[in-house]
């Protein structure tokens, strides 16, 4: 199932959490959220799940909108919210169960459901304890599988690997991507490399409005907006080289780097390259080029680029 948010916004008085975003995601792509802490992550992932109405706009799964079929979207819709709610006296199993029982699961498929859910997110071996005795990362994988007991269209998973040790994590990964093949997934994170990692797609939010919308690469590309080459030269004079650099017609900017020997910062001008013009100037003057390597704008700082500027 699509999902289509049109023109959402939400105040709580008179303060926009959310102001006038709109967005699609595509079946079978995993969408990830990202923006600091107030951006109004949470509050549209609550609005999509039907957890709270908008003030204005609407969304839609599928064909089915918040404002009129929130009881339909429900069924489509596994949920992990950030705070995951798991009653902690009941054992895992019976958790699971009363879960499925809730989401409308025939009694016949519920055992089949509950083990193939214990199988898929690793709880073979915490199956009969009870939730209050699980360490963090074990109750973030109760609440994976409650999200995911009735088979949903669509997932929302709210920082999904919070508390999860690396092992735990790279499991956690592979099983969104894998869910992702299918369903819509909307997953929202801190971390930065897991989002890059994960999703097809990268969305951020600062202040209640989109800022940015694209894969990775493509955000890095905005963001840098032009080439940046770090340059290894030998065989020759040092500030020689440096000024043969400024005369290549492609070239903006030549920076020193500091403490290593004979290594530039190149940048080109806008939508040119000079990487091969670097190597022919090498060779013309018989120097060593012992390393160029584009610098590649880290997705750290195109998230702190858009969230401060802006």
């Amino acid at each position: 199932m699509d999902i289509i948010v049109e023109n959402l916004t939400k105040k709580y008085g008179t303060q926009k959490a959310v102001d006038n975003i709109s967005f699609k995601v595509n079946t079978g792509e995993i969408l990830g959220f990202l923006g600091p802490n107030g951006a109004g992550k949470t509050t549209t992932m609550k609005a999509i799940t039907t957890f709270i109405a908008p003030t204005e706009g609407d969304v839609y799964v599928g064909n089915y909108s918040i404002k009129e079929d929130y009881n339909e979207i429900r069924k489509h819709i596994g949920y992990l919210p950030e705070n995951n709610p798991l009653y902690q006296d009941m054992a895992v199993i019976d958790y699971l169960e009363f879960v499925a029982e809730l989401q409308g699961i025939e009694k016949q498929k519920i055992k089949d459901r509950i083990l193939e859910m214990v199988h898929i997110c690793g709880l073979e071996g915490e199956k009969h304890k009870k939730i209050n005795e699980l360490s963090k990362g074990y109750k973030q994988r109760v609440g994976l599988a409650q999200a995911l007991i009735h088979d949903p269209d669509v997932l929302i998973l709210d920082e999904p690997t919070s508390g999860l040790d690396p092992n735990q994590i790279v499991e956690i990964r592979e099983l969104i991507k894998k869910i992702g093949q299918e369903k819509t997934v909307i997953l929202s994170s801190h971390i930065l490399a897991e989002v890059e990692a994960t999703c097809d797609r990268i969305l951020i939010i600062n202040k209640g409005k989109i800022v940015a919308d694209g894969t990775a690469e493509n955000l890095r590309k905005q963001a840098q907006g032009r080439e940046i080459l770090k340059l290894t030269i030998g065989g020759g004079e040092k500030n020689k080289i440096f000024d043969a650099l400024r005369e290549i017609p492609s070239v903006d900017v030549v920076d020193f780097i500091e403490n290593q020997d004979s290594s530039f910062e190149v940048q080109s001008k806008p939508d040119m390259t000079s990487a091969k013009n670097v190597f022919d100037l090498c060779v013309k003057n018989n120097w060593f080029l012992t390393e160029l390597t584009p610098i590649e704008t880290k997705l750290e700082d195109v998230f702190r680029e858009l969230t401060t500027n802006n």
